[in-house]
Formats: structure tokens, sequence, C-alpha cells
């Protein structure tokens, strides 16, 4: 009779947390996230990611909050991918999951470049991948960002540099007002607890100040699914689990970085 009591109360906050997800566009409505004061309020965001699948495994929340309320959103892949030889393979899936979240194919660029090739031990070049930044950021008009924190989400050394790298651009750029935002990672329960993690996602919020922390709710989920299963070469039975169960489907949490 315990483990029954335990069973159904999972259930009934799985199936509320769901709820609160789908009905996310209501309460987001008056976000001032990504509010710029100017009547058209509509940002030019910048999203670099290190490999194909990274939008849609980690970043899928923040890229349908951004399309569903018209920000224009560019994203730069600083790899093809190509640790296992499929490089071309998965660049090509990363243009067919982008169409699936919105996102237009002239607004994707991945780099092929010998500094940044994927894998354990390679260590990416901050300062030219600084530089790079940059480029995009003028030729763009960007003026946010969005990447991975120091830790990037699963630890990974190519997700750890792209963060130093925004954190050296963000250090000397002469761009002025680049506002820029990280990716939090959490711990191990959080991180495969689904929908769940929402409401403890709300909580840590009230530890940051006003305006250095965000909570976006991913109002399609079944869209991270179909984007993910867009990238064939990585669709196997491991990652359709992490998908379904990790937080990164249902919620990102964002915090300000201050340089």
């Amino acid at each position: 009779m315990f483990w029954l009591l335990i069973i159904v109360s999972i259930i009934i906050v799985w199936v509320a947390s769901l709820y609160k997800i789908i009905n996310a566009s209501r309460s987001q409505s008056n976000s001032v996230f990504l509010s710029t004061g100017k009547l058209s309020d509509k940002r030019i965001v910048l999203l670099v990611i290190a490999h194909p699948d990274d939008e849609s495994m980690f970043f899928s929340p923040t890229i349908n909050y951004l399309t569903s309320r018209g920000h224009s959103i560019y994203i730069l892949c600083m790899s093809i991918g190509n640790a296992d030889g499929m490089g071309n393979i998965r660049k090509d899936e990363l243009y067919r999951a982008c169409a699936v979240l919105k996102v237009p194919p002239e607004h994707v660029k991945v780099l092929d470049q010998v500094d940044f090739q994927d894998g354990f031990g390679n260590v990416w070049n901050r300062n030219l991948l600084a530089k790079i930044v940059e480029e995009e950021v003028i030729t763009h008009g960007i003026d946010l960002i969005i990447t991975f924190d120091n830790y990037g989400v699963s630890g990974h050394c190519n997700h750890r540099d792209v963060h130093h790298g925004i954190c050296n651009f963000l250090t000397e750029t002469s761009c002025s007002n680049i506002e820029a935002w990280e990716l939090i990672s959490i711990n191990i329960l959080r991180k495969y607890s689904g929908p769940l993690d929402i409401w403890l996602s709300f909580l840590s919020a009230m530890h940051y100040p006003s305006g250095n922390f965000q909570c976006l709710l991913n109002e399609h989920p079944g869209k991270s699914f179909l984007a993910m299963s867009e990238h064939l070469s990585q669709w196997v039975w491991f990652r359709k689990l992490f998908v379904s169960f990790s937080s990164y489907t249902y919620v990102n949490t964002l915090r300000r970085i201050h340089n």
C-alpha cells in the first residue's frame, strides 16, 4: 500500500508538471526575459553550441521560447561532430533538426576547422572561438548570446571550451551592450527527473537576484523529440531515453553571465 501511494503520487505530480509545461505560454507571456524596453522588443540571439544535436538535446526549450515570440535566432555550431567519421552526415542532420525547430537554414552555421575537432581530450582554441563569435555578432547585429555554463551539462570538454571562449569574447570585445546567458548544469537526479524538475527550477530561481535567472518551459516538448529524431546517426536507444527523461527536454534554466 505504501509503495502504491508513492507511485500514484509520482504519477500525479508528473501529469501536473506536463500540464504546467503545456500551458507555459500563458504563464510566461508576461516574462521580462529578453525585454529591451523598445516598442518592438525583439532580440537577435546567437546560440553557440559545440556539436550537432546539442541544440535538440539541451537547448530546445530555449529555442522554442525564442521562435514562438518572434525573436530572431542564429545558431553557431563550432564542430561538425566528426569524432566517429560522420561529420558531414551530422552536419546535414543539424539543418534538418533546425527546420523542425523553426530556425531558418541561413541562420545556421557549422564550422569544420582543425582548432575545433570533436572529441574528449581535444582542447579548443578559446581565443579563436572568441574571435569567430565576435565576427558573428558584428555580421548579424547580435545583442544576446546563449551557451553552455562552465560544466557544459555533461562535462564534455568541448562544451566547456565553448563557455570559456564566450567569456573571453565578453571580456575582450569592443562590442557594447552584449548580453550573455548560460545554461545551468544540474545534478544527475534532477537531470533525469523529466518534467518534475520544473518545480525545482522555480525554487532555484528564488536564490538569484531579479533579472539574473530565468526558467524557460518547453511549450512544445514533442518538437524536441521530432528535432532529435532528425539526428538519425545519433538516435540510438539510450539517447531516446535521454530525451524522454531528461529535464533539459522540458525546461532550461538560464543564468546571466557577468564579466
